[in-house]
């Protein structure tokens, strides 16, 4: 299945961000099925609200396809998008959107609000590609910081 091919790819980015200390929420933006750029959480590394995989893999697709409009392309990433993220995800036109994992405290595409149903361009929304994955990559990750800290007190 394409949707998971692309999703462990993204899961690997997620790893990546894991191996840094950052949260481990991996993208991927895929045209024509080839895959056109990837991103994993910065924040803390850059110290930057910004750095999100989402908008990594955006900005890098941008530059990469010369424009901003992405309207032939699809994002896969680990975690269900913030409200940030998911606005530059209508705002970059990207057509249909693979989650792996639901965020019930932050997703802005299901879980907490449907932000694509308050703008014109609503990108389609399948969740679960690999959720059982991909949660166990925030969870493990989640519960080894937990570990370390109960360490250190």
């Amino acid at each position: 299945m394409m949707e998971e091919r692309f999703m462990r790819r993204a899961l690997l980015c997620a790893k990546k961000a894991a191996a840094m200390g950052e949260v481990p929420v991996g993208a991927v933006i895929v045209r024509n099925g080839k895959v056109i750029s990837t991103g994993y959480n910065r924040r803390e590394t850059d110290k930057n609200a910004l750095r999100h995989a989402e908008i990594t893999a955006i900005d890098r697709a941008c530059k990469k396809l010369g424009g901003w409009r992405l309207w032939e392309c699809d994002i896969y990433v680990t975690l269900e998008p913030c409200p940030m993220c998911a606005g530059a995800i209508i705002n970059s036109r990207i057509r249909n959107v693979y989650i792996g994992a639901q965020d019930k405290k932050n997703g802005a595409m299901g879980s907490v609000t449907r932000l694509q149903d308050l703008f014109t361009h609503k990108p389609s929304v399948f969740f679960g590609v690999l959720s059982e994955e991909c949660s166990a990559v925030l969870s493990g990750f989640f519960s080894e910081l937990r570990k370390r800290k109960k360490e250190t007190d």
